[in-house]
């Protein structure tokens, strides 16, 4: 699943978070505006700290910081892709989550998932 947006979260959040606590989701796709706006913090930590408890893996990006990977106690830190020249940013969060369903689909380990989406969406 997808956070989608900022303005997605914030007029479902009950929505989203009653999914992900269903166990109907297993892996939850976010960026770090959408996660901070899902659980209504400032702190990204205190974000990647409550989605542990309601979904099984959450991918989370940072633009330029990469992106922070948590399953349970497991945290992973995956590096942005570096970039020449910042053209435009649409769809990189797509092609992350391309990338990343890749290498899970092919059981690959979460670095290496997050590694691919991080390519991905550098390209």
């Amino acid at each position: 699943m997808s956070l989608s947006d900022p303005f997605c979260v914030d007029r479902y959040r009950d929505e989203f978070l009653d999914l992900m606590r269903s166990g109907s989701v297993d892996i939850v796709f976010a960026n770090s505006h959408e996660i901070k706006s899902l659980y209504q913090t400032s702190s990204c930590d205190e974000a990647l700290a409550q989605i542990r408890k309601d979904c099984k893996i959450a991918a989370v990006t940072r633009s330029e910081k990469g992106s922070v990977i948590v399953r349970g106690d497991e945290t992973v830190i995956i590096k942005a892709t570096a970039i020449k020249e910042l053209v435009d940013t649409t769809g990189a969060g797509d092609l992350y989550a391309a990338g990343f369903l890749h290498g899970y689909t092919q059981g690959r380990d979460l670095q290496t998932c997050g590694d691919l989406g991080s390519l991905a969406a550098g390209l």
